[in-house]
């Protein structure tokens, strides 16, 4: 029976104290949706650091140049029915009404800048006749005042882009210093679409985890330059078992998937919720989170407020890195470039988990990493973030008969059937997977191998031809006795 799961390893369970006192509400809102908790718990760790964005970085010694963004790619995995989406919804709602009230904050300041621009308008007709009339008297121009500068048009606020072109989000990025999230139902369409619009999608986006300055020079921008303070872009978005091998192996690995962290749990079994989550408390420290400042210099710029690990914190992390260091030598693929990407995702967890405790209490904000936060994180990261990515990575290389052979039994022991033909899964399974002839036949095959099937093969009357491909089910698949 092992064949059902593929070959795939089993989820590991995910520790909570990453989510301090909201892995209550986590729970909550993960059995309104139907859902697994981690898909909600990982959603509100993206959601988090895309309102914490460019206003804080990490730093993990005082000794060092290196710090980290907080910037997060998560990709919650699992089949269609596992309610991926219901749970990313949960942890996503707050989001809407906060980009409306700043969508009508914005409409109202839009009403001081279209009367600069028409005053602009109107000092630019007056100069326009001024420099007519100096060249009819033969006298010199006069300069262009400053009034007469159309002024910059301001750009709504946004906290969250779907389905967006690296041009259009460089253009959301210039005018949102503090980044965004991208939010994606269906990340497999976002990761198979990198060349679709323009060369250098995937360059963008590898560069959008780094959240440094970002120049973009285009030939049809007369207006010059495009500059982005913070090309920082937090990623979420599901994708389904099937889309793995797809997106991660047929793309030159060039550390793209090794940037996300992972959850794949087990799909549950829906039970009626006992109460309505208070997603209330979720939204006020969102907001608590909105409403962080960045440092503010004498000229008016701006910049992150760097957290430092604790003293105590840096001697845990040291450490960590040494045994990280060591499990890189022993591994392969894509694993491998997952472990060398770590020590950058435990300092942004760091700071995403130290100031969501923060966000959901009323202490003053924190000013250091604590090491409590660390250990949290690293038990997050180690027994939870390393066996999903393996998980992820593993299913990902089956061959892709294993996968249907998976697929095609669980089709058998959903419809308790005792007979199936090869003809008729093809045509009316609707298991998408198992559409094509020789799809189809390599699942049976690797089925009979596992002893679920026994070839059965019938002919219409006394004519000569192709028999039909009947395969009689064990009936120890449903239960009964092995034959």
């Amino acid at each position: 029976m092992s064949i059902l799961t593929g070959g795939r390893t089993t989820p590991p369970t995910m520790p909570t104290e990453i989510f301090g006192s909201l892995w209550a509400l986590v729970r909550d809102l993960a059995a309104g949706a139907g859902a697994p908790a981690e898909y909600v718990g990982v959603s509100i760790l993206a959601v988090a650091a895309s309102l914490i964005g460019a206003k804080r970085a990490v730093r993990p010694f005082a000794t060092a140049s290196w710090q980290e963004p907080c910037i997060l790619w998560v990709a919650p995995v699992g089949d269609p029915s596992s309610n991926k989406s219901p749970a990313i919804d949960a942890a996503t709602a707050p989001l809407k009404g906060m980009e409306q009230e700043l969508a009508e904050q914005f409409k109202n300041g839009l009403i001081g800048w279209q009367t600069n621009a028409e005053r602009a308008k109107a000092e630019r007709t007056e100069w326009q006749a001024q420099v007519k009339q100096a060249t009819k008297d033969g006298v010199a121009t006069p300069s262009m005042p400053d009034a007469a500068v159309d002024p910059d048009e301001p750009q709504r606020p946004r906290l969250m882009v779907q389905d967006g072109t690296p041009e259009a989000v460089m253009d959301i990025l210039s005018g949102n210093p503090n980044g965004v999230l991208h939010l994606r139902d269906e990340l497999a369409g976002w990761l198979m679409s990198f060349e679709r619009y323009s060369p250098g999608g995937r360059e963008f986006w590898l560069e959008a985890f780094g959240g440094r300055h970002f120049t973009v020079d285009r030939k049809s921008n007369r207006a010059g330059p495009t500059f982005i303070q913070f090309n920082g872009v937090t990623v979420l978005g599901g994708i389904q078992p099937e889309k793995l091998s797809e997106c991660l192996l047929k793309a030159a690995d060039d550390g793209l998937v090794a940037r996300f962290l992972w959850a794949w749990p087990d799909p549950i079994r829906y039970q009626r919720p006992s109460a309505l989550a208070n997603a209330s408390i979720l939204e006020r420290a969102y907001r608590r989170l909105l409403g962080l400042q960045p440092n503010r210099g004498h000229d008016d710029s701006v910049s992150a407020i760097v957290l430092m690990l604790s003293d105590k914190a840096a001697l845990i992390f040291e450490e960590w890195i040494r045994d990280n260091d060591a499990a890189i030598k022993e591994a392969a693929g894509l694993y491998k470039g997952f472990l060398g990407k770590l020590r950058g995702l435990v300092l942004r967890l760091s700071l995403v988990a130290e100031l969501i405790a923060w966000a959901a209490g009323d202490g003053p904000e924190p000013t250091t990493i604590s090491p409590e936060t660390l250990v949290a994180v690293l038990s997050f990261i180690d027994d939870y973030a390393k066996p999903s990515a393996l998980r992820v990575f593993g299913d990902a290389a089956l061959p892709m008969s294993e996968r249907n052979a998976a697929t095609l039994g669980r089709h058998i022991l959903k419809t308790a059937a005792k007979r199936i033909n090869l003809r008729d899964i093809r045509r009316s399974s609707g298991i998408a997977t198992l559409k094509v002839a020789a799809d189809v036949d390599a699942a049976a095959e690797a089925l009979a191998e596992a002893g679920w099937l026994r070839p059965a093969p019938t002919r219409l009357g006394d004519r000569p031809g192709q028999a039909t491909k009947d395969y009689l089910v064990n009936p120890a698949v449903h239960g009964g006795a092995n034959v």
